[in-house]
């Protein structure tokens, strides 16, 4: 009975140690790859691609007419 109980509470430490290594790893990937702040560019604003966001235009209004249900 006692072997039973330290094999539970072995195999319930090895699933945190791998959670706590796991979240220490995604810590430690995303702190590298946020990393040091740099200066932007300037933007032009002739950039043609600049504010033009969403519009509807007649492909997507021929899609939206085929996906009605």
């Amino acid at each position: 009975m006692k072997n039973q109980t330290k094999s539970k509470l072995s195999r319930r430490n090895f699933l945190l140690a791998v959670g706590a290594g796991g979240a220490a790893t995604a810590a430690a990937i995303a702190t590298q790859a946020v990393g040091p702040a740099t200066a932007q560019p300037a933007t032009n604003n002739n950039d043609k691609r600049r504010g033009r966001g969403y519009q509807e235009t007649a492909h997507v209004r021929s899609y939206y007419n085929t996906a009605k249900v």
